[in-house]
């Protein structure tokens, strides 16, 4: 398991397709905050719940500076699909090899009905405008997760 990333950390740099096919960079956003999520797969459940949740509070994220990008394992096809069905108003990014989850901490060791696998971690990573972390939380839960974040945030 890779390392869990903490404030003041670098964030490492990445480039992922998004739902668009378009390549989106960390770099991209550079001067500004971003909330960097991962989840575990489109279209279940938990994940749709804290989509939602982001394009619900988008406008008050990023009215307060912060943009949102998702990531997960997902193929495209499958985050377009996603995307289109829940009408998501931020890029969801693919990373089909987990190689930027493994860099951000966000894949290792879960247990889930007993059963130990390697998986993705649901984690929230808060990149400041220089490129350094400023928030990090691993295993988030999906529901109310994004409220909190908010408070964590001042945004409540």
């Amino acid at each position: 398991m890779a390392e869990r990333l903490t404030s003041g950390d670098d964030a490492p740099a990445f480039t992922l397709q998004d739902s668009t096919g378009s390549n989106v960079s960390l770099a991209d956003f550079r001067g500004r905050n971003v909330v960097v999520y991962f989840y575990p797969a489109a279209s279940t459940p938990g994940c749709t719940k804290e989509a939602c949740d982001f394009r619900d509070n988008i406008a008050s994220l990023q009215g307060a500076g912060y943009d949102v990008v998702g990531i997960s394992p997902d193929p495209l096809p499958k985050l377009v699909k996603f995307a289109e069905k829940e009408e998501l108003n931020f890029p969801l990014l693919s990373d089909e090899d987990h190689s930027v989850a493994e860099s951000y901490g966000a894949w290792g060791k879960k247990k889930n009905y007993g059963k130990t696998y390697e998986g993705l971690i649901r984690s929230t990573i808060v990149v400041d405008p220089e490129g350094k972390i400023s928030v990090a939380q691993y295993n988030v839960r999906a529901t109310g997760h994004v409220a909190k974040l908010c408070r964590d945030l001042g945004l409540d």
